[in-house]
Parts: structure tokens; sequence; C-alpha cells
């Protein structure tokens, strides 16, 4: 895999980015392009560089960037925004446009938890976009969010929003809190300890998060405009014991969208605990997406 820096700017802040390319010494160019969307808290180093590893030898350039706020990207700590990132993902499709090896017919999303809803919303209204892959993603923010939560925690979560709202009007600014106040990670406990032993090797994740991020979150609703992907196709994949976004919501997602579309339920697994590169259900499932936009984009570019 050969990587080159690759930044871009959305809504005027510098996005850090990478540009992974097949180890080929360019003789498959111009390459269909993937870009990876990282989820809560997601920085490029984690999910989209694991998807560059399996993808770059499959013949697939990656894109992997940090949301505004994230990483090395400008932006306002604390802003966890959907909405915003789907700005973000929009501006590194500008951005693929520019690179002469790139085959901007051949553009696809890959969305992973929260990102698999943004790249969803991104496409709905950018038909550049030929193909997108949601895996593990959320259709609806207020039903996910709310299914993270036991009542105590819920009735204090809108308790503070509402309270947030007061405060921005008055004041302008919204407070911060742990970012397992929006999203329990206790309540499952696979994803827990994967996040706990593994995420937490990248520098920055676990940050604080703005109210009003999540404010934004239970008003994102990706299944609303899912419908207008057709006749791009949509693959959803996700984890049947998922308890963290439920499959519910890959289910409703589905339910909203219209062909083409797949739904691949992963039984036995959950949110993030396959998430590895040699890890058995990685690997399947990297062969489920490449099978997918093999036929997917080939059809976008004839």
């Amino acid at each position: 895999m050969r990587t080159v820096p690759m930044p871009f700017c959305s809504n005027g802040s510098r996005l850090d980015a990478d540009l992974h390319l097949p180890d080929d010494g360019g003789l498959g160019a111009p390459y269909p392009v993937v870009i990876p969307a990282s989820g809560y808290q997601g920085l490029k180093v984690i999910h989209p560089e694991r998807f560059a590893r399996a993808l770059t030898p499959r013949g697939y350039a990656v894109l992997a960037f940090d949301y505004r706020g994230f990483g090395l990207s400008e932006g306002e700590r604390g802003r966890l925004v959907p909405q915003e990132w789907s700005e973000d993902v929009r501006s590194a499709v500008d951005r693929v446009h520019g690179h002469p090896d790139l085959d901007t017919d051949r553009i696809a999303l890959l969305g992973w938890g929260l990102g698999g809803g943004v790249v969803v919303h991104e496409a709905a209204d950018d038909t550049r976009v030929g193909a997108v892959v949601c895996a593990n993603g959320i259709g609806d923010g207020w039903r996910s969010t709310r299914n993270m939560h036991d009542t105590i925690t819920w009735q204090y979560f809108l308790r503070a929003v509402a309270d947030d709202r007061v405060a921005r009007a008055t004041g302008g600014r919204s407070g911060t809190t742990a970012p397992w106040n929006i999203v329990r990670l206790d309540l499952d406990s696979r994803t827990d300890d994967y996040v706990g032993a593994e995420l937490y090797k990248a520098p920055g994740f676990g940050s604080g998060v703005t109210w009003e991020s999540a404010d934004y979150l239970i008003r994102f609703s990706p299944e609303s405009v899912v419908h207008k992907l057709s006749p791009r196709p949509l693959l959803i994949v996700h984890g049947a014991s998922n308890r963290l976004h439920r499959a519910e919501e890959a289910e409703s997602l589905y339910a909203h969208a219209r062909k083409p579309k797949r739904l691949a339920l992963l039984e036995g697994r959950g949110h993030t605990e396959w998430m590895f590169d040699d890890h058995p259900t990685f690997l399947e499932v990297v062969e489920m997406v490449d099978s997918f936009l093999s036929g997917a984009l080939s059809h976008a570019q004839g």
C-alpha cells in the first residue's frame, strides 16, 4: 500500500487526510475510490485505515480522513455533529475529483457505526457516489440513542440536552460532557471491552463532546432520506447481536431504502469485537464489500 497526504477543506476547515493506493506502481490507475467514514469518536487511524489495508490490495484507492475537530484536522474540539460530518464526506468526494489517478465514475462510500448513517445521508443528495456500504450503522439518531440508555440515564440525557439549549441561547456556548454519557458503552460489554483495549490507543480518542452534538444526533435520521439513493445500490452489514446499535437500526434502514439493496446480518456478532485485520468475520465482510463494489461500480462505470 502506497500512502500520500491529501488534505482537503470542508466549510473553511482544513481536514487531515491520506490517500492510500494499491502497491502496483500505478498500473491499475485510474482506480475506483472508496471513502470510509468513521463512527462516533472515530479517527482515520482506526477503522478507515483498517479498510484501506484490506481494500488497496484488491485494486481500490482509499481516502481516509479525520472529521473537522478530530485528529490533526481543524475545527472546534468536542463538536461531533453528523450533519456536519456529511458535509466533510461531500468535500472528500470533491477532493478526489482533482486527482488524475482516481476514477471519479467509480466512487463508493463506506460508513462505520454513526458514519454508516453519515454516508447514507451524504450520498442521498450526491449522485456522484455510485454505491454505499453501511456497516453497523444507524437509521435514526433518536431511536438508536434511546436504545443505548436505561430509563434513568435517558431522562438525565433529555434534561441535559434541554438545559443546554437554554444555556446556548443565553450564553452562546454549549457545555461538554464525557462521550459515554451520550453513547453508553457499558450496556454492551463486548464493545466496551474492545474500545477500552484497542481504540484508546489512538491519541485523542475518548475526548469530551458537547451537549449540542447530542442535540444534533437525536435529530439525525438517515432512514428518512435513504430512499433517494435508488437506483444506486446499498449494502447494509450489521452484527445481529450488536447491542450498541441494535439490528433494528439496519432493518429499519433497509425497510426505508428502495432497490437495489441488500441486508447482511452477521449472526452472533456484535458491534466492534471482530474489527481486527485478521479476524475471520472482518475478512468475511471485506469479501462481501469487494464483491458488492465490484458489481456496483462496474455498473456505474458503464
